[in-house]
């Protein structure tokens, strides 16, 4: 049996090597070691995917959110703050990419109910700006948006639920800059009505943010101005990113650009960073799962010492021996890699169901919204990381058999029989 003809990996090599991983126990097989290997490293890929498809889902979602629900560029000062505001928001919107430039007045504010009372981010808007927000006005819960230009505002759903009030209902709303009147400086306080009620999903906006009429929150927090800043959308989120001179220009001198890089990212570089970090981690763990590949081919090759001695009595070269032990240790990480891809997959394609069905049986909640900021376990399967997920650990089980193959193909056959 000469390897002289024969290609590599040749069908006898491969019929050979499936052979030893078929073998029982008390012929010399190690199918409980290579059965650990397999499940090992089709764990650790699998939880690898699901893990990173997660993260990259918390950070889509929490993206959009974020990025849909208020300015993507904000431009204070310059002609923002004078006369000039029509000619700034004419300029503005005749930048390229920019989909709406509106203005607004935003302060903080203390909201109170018959039943309790919190802190408030108070954003006026223009009716036709707000109905413009598709976040927003998709995601009504309750009330009228058609209402928010007639005296009434709009608040998130958890801030409802922490008021005890519902749409309709009155609250109050006092302003962070007292007027003077002949009894002295006294809190300016103001009621309005509930017009509707909103759940776009991100706990920090349902809890936190109320929606009114721009010419309600001059008089609210006692403007001069027009606005505080004009907000900006584009067709791209990115495009905020080159757009700078553009804006200062049509804002005029003494103007201050704020783009959303800026205004969130603490949470962008979180972000990153455990995304790194995690991937790091978990693919030390694809890494040492494979490990185990080394302990099933180092006792495989001991207990067929005698059956290498003989290939090579017969004419089968080093090499051949090497390529045998090779696929024995290839053959364990390619199949526990594609069935933790397959596992990995299926497990992100249906994790909110998955999600569903823990919390009913634990009754406990796994992804709380209040520290996640979002309302459901977001995933996000990106099709690049999965294929370098596939790559690193076939790269690692294959690294894993070299050594023992090697080792194998330089076992001495007349040592081998000798010691049978």
């Amino acid at each position: 049996m000469s390897d002289t003809a024969a290609p590599p990996f040749s069908a006898w090599e491969r019929e050979i090597a499936i052979r030893y991983l078929r073998a029982r126990r008390d012929e010399g097989g190690v199918a409980l070691i290579s059965v650990i290997s397999f499940v090992g490293i089709a764990l650790a890929v699998a939880v690898l995917i699901i893990v990173i498809s997660v993260m990259n889902g918390f950070r889509a979602d929490l993206s959009h959110v974020m990025l849909s629900f208020g300015p993507q560029a904000r431009i204070y000062g310059g002609s923002v703050a004078d006369t000039n505001l029509p000619l700034a928001l004419q300029r503005a919107r005749a930048i390229p990419g920019v989909a709406e430039a509106y203005p607004t007045i935003e302060s903080e504010a203390l909201v109170q109910s018959d039943h309790a009372a919190t802190g408030a981010l108070v954003r006026g808007l223009a009716p036709a700006d707000l109905k413009a927000n598709t976040l927003i006005t998709s995601h009504m819960v309750g009330g009228d948006v058609s209402q928010f230009g007639q005296g009434g505002v709009l608040i998130g759903q958890t801030m409802a639920q922490q008021l005890g009030v519902s749409a309709g209902d009155m609250l109050s709303l006092t302003g962070p800059t007292p007027e003077e009147t002949a009894f002295g400086s006294v809190p300016v306080q103001k009621a309005y009505r509930i017009a509707g009620i909103f759940a776009v999903g991100m706990s920090e906006f349902d809890s936190t943010v109320i929606l009114m009429p721009i010419e309600g929150a001059k008089q609210l927090f006692g403007r001069t101005s027009d606005a505080d800043f004009i907000g900006l959308r584009f067709n791209d989120p990115d495009d905020a990113l080159g757009a700078r001179g553009a804006m200062l220009a049509a804002a005029g001198e003494g103007a201050v650009i704020r783009d959303w890089t800026e205004d969130n990212a603490d949470y962008f570089n979180a972000l990153q960073v455990e995304h790194n970090v995690m991937a790091l981690i978990l693919a030390l763990l694809v890494l040492i799962a494979s490990l185990n590949i080394i302990s099933a081919l180092v006792m495989l090759v001991k207990n067929k010492g005698r059956d290498i001695a003989i290939l090579r009595t017969i004419g089968a070269r080093q090499s051949s021996i090497l390529r045998i032990f090779f696929l024995c240790g290839a053959v364990v990480g390619t199949l526990g890699t594609l069935t933790g891809v397959l596992v990995g997959v299926l497990f992100c394609l249906n994790i909110v169901g998955i999600q569903h069905v823990v919390e009913w049986v634990f009754h406990t909640q796994v992804f709380a919204s209040k520290v996640y900021f979002l309302s459901h376990l977001p995933e996000k399967i990106d099709p690049l990381e999965v294929v370098q997920i596939t790559v690193f650990s076939l790269l690692c089980s294959f690294a894993a058999t070299l050594y023992p193959a090697w080792r194998a193909s330089r076992l001495d056959p007349v040592e081998a029989l000798r010691y049978e």
